[in-house]
């Protein structure tokens, strides 16, 4: 099944933001083998994109998520992608992963950073570099003014997007970013010198 079969499936919601997810996860080029981590699985539709480019993903989100965005039917629609068999599902909480140092080769964060109190997104940061080996990608999504203009038709309570190069202390990262049609790519790359 390729992006375009699977937009048809799981319709206009996923084809929102498949898209620009897609555009980034090619572009970024990751080894066939990269250990890829999804934080904040929602309704696992960017780990439905990972996988359709032939990756193995671990996706995950905290067990005290109560919110509207947190334990969606995921798994069904992992299924429905026919991809199941490269998603593994684990509950972590990102202001502490429960990983080892050097554990993942590529982070993604796909429209999560804006829903993490301000007050963490820093340790997460930190939390997300500590995990990642050298020369590794984190990446966060975080919708731009076309796609918070669409969010919030939908949600008018919706927060406000946030900028991930605010929050960088205490990491050495490098950011690239590139514009999306409704969701902006911050693409930080570990630095070899990284102080665990």
């Amino acid at each position: 099944m390729n992006i375009t079969q699977a937009k048809k499936i799981l319709g206009e919601h996923f084809g929102f933001m498949a898209e620009d997810a897609n555009k980034a996860v090619q572009y970024l080029k990751l080894p066939s083998d990269a250990k890829i981590l999804d934080v904040g699985t929602g309704l696992g539709y960017f780990a439905i994109v990972l996988a359709l480019n032939g990756y193995s993903v671990l996706t995950g989100e905290p067990e005290s998520d109560n919110s509207i965005y947190a334990k969606r039917d995921w798994s069904g629609n992992f299924q429905k992608a026919g991809v199941d068999n490269l998603i593994k599902f684990q509950t972590f909480d990102s202001r502490g992963f429960p990983f080892d140092d050097n554990s993942f080769d590529a982070i993604f964060f796909f429209s999560v950073l804006h829903h993490i109190d301000e007050d963490y997104r820093t340790k997460v940061l930190q939390e997300s570099a500590r995990i990642s080996g050298p020369g590794a990608v984190v990446c966060f999504f975080e919708p731009n003014e076309n796609g918070i203009k669409i969010i919030m038709e939908h949600d008018p309570s919706h927060p406000e997007p946030a900028d991930p190069a605010k929050y960088t202390q205490g990491t050495d990262l490098s950011l690239e970013k590139t514009k999306g049609v409704f969701f902006d790519c911050f693409i930080f790359r570990i630095n070899d010198s990284v102080a665990r």
